[in-house]
């Protein structure tokens, strides 16, 4: 998994042993118990939750083990709760020839055009697709989604 976000500067991956720092208080006596509802426990840190974190809410009836040991969800986890994607319209890292190339062909959109192209793109019935042709929406939805408002876009 690690590898997968390795060229992206905005997530950092990291264990904490309890038995080695104890981390169940804040500097203002705020309650942390990180471990507390069992192992394994998986937080996640962003300036907005700070050194407390954010708690993980599991997407299916698996366990979070099985759940996230599935690279899809924990690929999505990262992505989604770290306001980041594996592939980056910015510089290109993490991106296939196939991303890159839809990149190219968007920028040339305008920022309603693209906004547009999420909205459709949003509204397609995913239950008649191919496992392939669903990852690739996904994927192109969250190309889009980091070009609105970017200034990314040739017209803007």
């Amino acid at each position: 998994m690690t590898n997968l976000f390795a060229g992206n500067d905005a997530v950092a991956f990291m264990d904490v042993n309890l038995s080695e720092e104890q981390i169940y208080e804040g500097p203002n006596g705020e309650d942390y118990s990180p471990g507390k509802g069992g192992w394994p426990t998986v937080r996640y840190f962003t300036k907005e939750t700070g050194i407390a974190g954010g708690t993980y809410v599991k997407k299916t009836d698996k366990s979070m083990c099985r759940e996230l040991g599935d690279i899809d969800y924990m690929t999505e986890y990262v992505e989604e709760y770290g306001n980041t994607a594996l592939c980056s319209v910015a510089n290109g890292n993490g991106c296939s020839q196939k991303e890159i190339a839809y990149i190219a062909k968007m920028k040339a959109k305008s920022e309603s055009e693209l906004t547009a192209q999420i909205q459709r793109l949003e509204s397609m019935d995913s239950s008649s697709m191919t496992t392939e042709l669903f990852k690739w929406m996904k994927q192109r939805k969250k190309i889009l989604k980091q070009m609105v408002g970017s200034g990314v876009s040739d017209e803007l």
